[in-house]
C-alpha cells in the first residue's frame, strides 16, 4: 500500500463500499455449512469498523496496543506496572477486567474521544471504577506513556462470561499492536494459540509478555516458546519475559523486571518511522484478509441460494404436477361418475332407459328436449350443483396433495424444516381455499352461460337456445367439456358417453359442429384459467415464505465486484 495519501483516500472510498456491501448482504438460513461464515461476516464487520476504516481515515493517529491474554495472566497488573501507578482493577476474583480500559497520553486525547475507534462502546473517564459499566470503554490519561501510543487492557480471551470473550476478540482485532500475555504455565494453551494464528495468518505486529516465569526455568521455557512463534510465522515477534516475583508494596511489578518492556514501549512510541512500520504491517494485514474472508461469503451467499433455488423448485414441481392432475381430472370422464350421473338420470330416465340409446337416440332427444320445454321437469340444477361439487373436490384435492407432498420433501431438505417450522400452515391448503374455490368454480358455470348467450348470433340460433333454456344448454356444453371415456368402464361407458353424446348433437343442432369445438375448448380454457389461477395462489405462499429467507441473487457478484475495488485501490 502506497504512503501516498490520494492513493490512501481511493482506498478508503473503496473499503467503505465494501463495508457497505457486507453489511447488506444477508445469510438468513441457519445452515450448518454457513455458521461459521455468519459469525465471519460480523468479525469482518467490527473489523473493518474498528480498524481499517478508523485506521485508513487517520493514518496518523496514535498506535493502539490492545493488552490481551489468558484469565490470571497478569494484564491489568502488566498495565498497572507500565504506569506506576492502578489504571486498570487487579484482584483474585475472575474476571477482573470486564470493560476494556484504554490508556493514552493527555495530549492524543482527541483521539479517542469520539467515536472514531470502537464506535459500538460508550466513552467514560477517569481513574479506576468500583463498577465497570457494559459496552463502555473507559479513558485514563497517563504522562507515563510517551505521545504516539495508546495501551488498551482487554477483558481475558478466555472469560468464563461469554460477552468478556467476544468483546476481547473484538479489541485485539481492532489493534494496530498485539501485547499478547501469557505465562509459564500457559504458554501452550490452545485457546491463545489460535488467536496467535489468526495474527499470522492476517500479517497483524504482535509482541509476547512471558510473565511468572520461574527463574528455573527461564533458560527452558523461553526458548521453547519462541519455537513456537516461528512455527507459527511469528518468529519476528518480540519476546519479553518477566520473571516470577514479589510485587511491591502497591501490587506492582518492581521496575527492574519490567523495565525491558517499559523501554521497548516508549521508543516504539516516539519513533514516528517505528510507529509507521508497525501500523502499516497490521493494516496491510487486515487489507490482506478481506479477500479470504470475502470468498467466504460470497460461498456462502451462493450455498444458501442454492438452497432456497432447491426449496423453491420443489414448490414448482409439485403444484406443476397437481395443475396437471387438475386437467387431466377434467377430461377423463370421473366427473361424468357418481352423483353427475345419479342427477342426470333422476331428470332424464333410468339406467333401463339409457340401455335403449342404440335403439334411438332420437328418443332420448325427445326426452331432454321435453324436459327443457316445461312438459317433464324443470331445468336439472341438480345435475349442476353435482358439476360445480365434483369440479371443486377436483381442485381442492390436487391441492391438497401438493401442499402435503411439498412439507414432505422440505422436511428432508436443508431449512425446509425451519421454513415450516416459522410457517406451520404451509402444511396444508390455505383454511379459505374450499370458499375460493367454490367462488371460483361458480364463476366459470357462469362464464359458460356468458359463452352460450354471446353464440346466439341470430334468431335461429336464439329460438333454439330458448327451446333448452340458457341454463340446460350451459349444462349441456359443461358435460361436453368434460368428456372423455378412457376413464370410464362397463355400463358407465354407456351411460356418460351417451349423455356426452346426446349433448354434443343438441348442441350441434343449435350451433353447428365447429361452433360447438370452439365454444368447448374456450369454457375448458376458462375453467383450467381459474383452476391454475388458484393452484398459484396456494403456491404462492411458499415464495412468500422462501421470500423471508431470500438471498438476493446478485448478492455473491456485489460482493466479488467490491472486493475488487478494493484490491485495485491497494
Amino acid at each position: 500500500m502506497s504512503s501516498d495519501r490520494p492513493d490512501t483516500a481511493d482506498l478508503l472510498t473503496a473499503v467503505r463500499g465494501f463495508r457497505d456491501v457486507v453489511a447488506a448482504s444477508r445469510l438468513p438460513l441457519d445452515l450448518p455449512s454457513t455458521a461459521a461464515a455468519k459469525d465471519n461476516r460480523e468479525a469482518l464487520l467490527r473489523q473493518l469498523d474498528d480498524y481499517v476504516i478508523p485506521r485508513l481515515s487517520s493514518i496518523d493517529a496514535p498506535l493502539l496496543a490492545v493488552i490481551g491474554g489468558s484469565t490470571g495472566a497478569g494484564k491489568s497488573t502488566l498495565v498497572n506496572s507500565i504506569l506506576g501507578r492502578e489504571v486498570s482493577k487487579m484482584g483474585v476474583i475472575r474476571p477482573t477486567t470486564t470493560s476494556p480500559v484504554l490508556i493514552h497520553h493527555a495530549e492524543d486525547a482527541h483521539w479517542f474521544t469520539d467515536t472514531r475507534i470502537l464506535p459500538g462502546l460508550a466513552r467514560v473517564t477517569g481513574a479506576t471504577a468500583s463498577d465497570d459499566q457494559p459496552n463502555t470503554v473507559r479513558l485514563v490519561s497517563s504522562d507515563r506513556l510517551p505521545p504516539g501510543m495508546a495501551l488498551l487492557d482487554a477483558p481475558d480471551i478466555d472469560s468464563v462470561v461469554s460477552a468478556n470473550r467476544g468483546l476481547a476478540r473484538q479489541l485485539l482485532a481492532a489493534a494496530d499492536l498485539w501485547l499478547f500475555v501469557t505465562t509459564a504455565a500457559r504458554y501452550a494453551d490452545a485457546v491463545p494459540w489460535d488467536l496467535l494464528r489468526q495474527a499470522s495468518d492476517r500479517g497483524t505486529a504482535v509482541a509476547i509478555v512471558l510473565d511468572r516465569v520461574p527463574p528455573e526455568v527461564m533458560g527452558e521455557v523461553r526458548p521453547h516458546l519462541v519455537e513456537m512463534l516461528r512455527d507459527q510465522g511469528l518468529g519476528t515477534a518480540p519476546v519479553f519475559p518477566i520473571p516470577e516475583t514479589t510485587l511491591d508494596a502497591d501490587g506492582l511489578i518492581p521496575d527492574g523486571d519490567i523495565a525491558r518492556l517499559r523501554s521497548w514501549l516508549r521508543d516504539l512510541a516516539s519513533d514516528a518511522a517505528a510507529r509507521d512500520v508497525v501500523v502499516r504491517q497490521t493494516l496491510t494485514g487486515a487489507l490482506a484478509s478481506l479477500d479470504e474472508r470475502s470468498e467466504e461469503l460470497v460461498v456462502a451467499s451462493r450455498t444458501q441460494q442454492r438452497v432456497v433455488g432447491e426449496l423453491q423448485q420443489v414448490v414448482d414441481q409439485t403444484y406443476r404436477k397437481a395443475r396437471a392432475g387438475i386437467e387431466h381430472g377434467m377430461s377423463d370422464g370421473r366427473l361424468l361418475r357418481g352423483e353427475v350421473l345419479a342427477r342426470w338420470q333422476d331428470y332424464v330416465g333410468t339406467g333401463e332407459f339409457f340401455k335403449k340409446v342404440e335403439a334411438g337416440v332420437s328418443r332420448l332427444r325427445d326426452r331432454i328436449s321435453d324436459v327443457f320445454r316445461g312438459s317433464a321437469a324443470p331445468v336439472p340444477e341438480a345435475v349442476d350443483d353435482a358439476l360445480q361439487t365434483g369440479v371443486a373436490q377436483l381442485i381442492e384435492a390436487n391441492a391438497d396433495s401438493a401442499a402435503i407432498d411439498v412439507a414432505r420433501t422440505w422436511r428432508g431438505l436443508p431449512a425446509g424444516a425451519e421454513i415450516l417450522a416459522l410457517h406451520p400452515g404451509l402444511a396444508r391448503s390455505s383454511p379459505g381455499f374450499p370458499a375460493e374455490v367454490d367462488r371460483a368454480v361458480r364463476l366459470w358455470q357462469g362464464d359458460v352461460l356468458d359463452l352460450v348467450s354471446s353464440e346466439g348470433g341470430n334468431r335461429r340460433t336464439n329460438a333454439r337456445i330458448a327451446a333448452y333454456g340458457i341454463n340446460g344448454v350451459g349444462m349441456f356444453l359443461m358435460l361436453v367439456v368434460f368428456t372423455h371415456t378412457a376413464g370410464l368402464s362397463g355400463a358407465e361407458v354407456g351411460i356418460a358417453g351417451g349423455t356426452a353424446v346426446l349433448a354434443q348433437r343438441v348442441l350441434e343442432a343449435i350451433f353447428g359442429d365447429q361452433a360447438v369445438r370452439t365454444m368447448a375448448a374456450k369454457a375448458r380454457a376458462a375453467l383450467i384459467a381459474r383452476s391454475d389461477a388458484l393452484v398459484e395462489s396456494e403456491a404462492k405462499r411458499y415464495a412468500e415464505a422462501i421470500g423471508t429467507v431470500h438471498v438476493p441473487a446478485d448478492q455473491a457478484d456485489q460482493l466479488s465486484r467490491a472486493l475488487d475495488r478494493v484490491q485495485a485501490a491497494r
